[in-house]
């Protein structure tokens, strides 16, 4: 299994867009993002084009249009960010992280059993 990519929080925005809908050019990325005063279409253009070189993102040619699709799910994104997260800040430990948050966060009675739910499945 190959190692999946180190992605920023910028080019996490850009690749949520691929996930919804690919694929896609960069200018039809450039027009979602249109309301996005910070970035100009170059910077976006330079996020596509770094997300390429870390093999995130696949393109076709059609002429000279390119094309742009994900090569990594989201899911396989998000496993790989939340296991850096917990090496990083808890040394790998998943239980102080799960008691900081419960403490630092109010839950609803749903969220609760949900999570109580969970953690019963997992026991069996």
């Amino acid at each position: 299994m190959r190692e999946l990519p180190r992605i920023s929080e910028a080019e996490w925005a850009i690749m949520k867009i691929f996930w919804t809908k690919s694929p896609m050019t960069a200018n039809e990325v450039i027009d979602m993002l249109a309301d996005n005063k910070e970035w100009k279409p170059t910077t976006i253009r330079s996020l596509i084009s770094r997300l390429l070189k870390k093999e995130a993102l696949g393109f076709e040619q059609d002429g000279k249009t390119y094309f742009y699709y994900p090569l990594v799910s989201k899911e396989e994104c998000i496993k790989a960010e939340s296991t850096s997260f917990l090496h990083r800040l808890y040394g790998g430990a998943l239980k102080p992280m799960f008691v900081n948050f419960l403490k630092q966060e109010k839950l609803t009675e749903d969220e609760v059993e949900e999570l109580k739910k969970l953690l019963d499945e997992r026991n069996q």
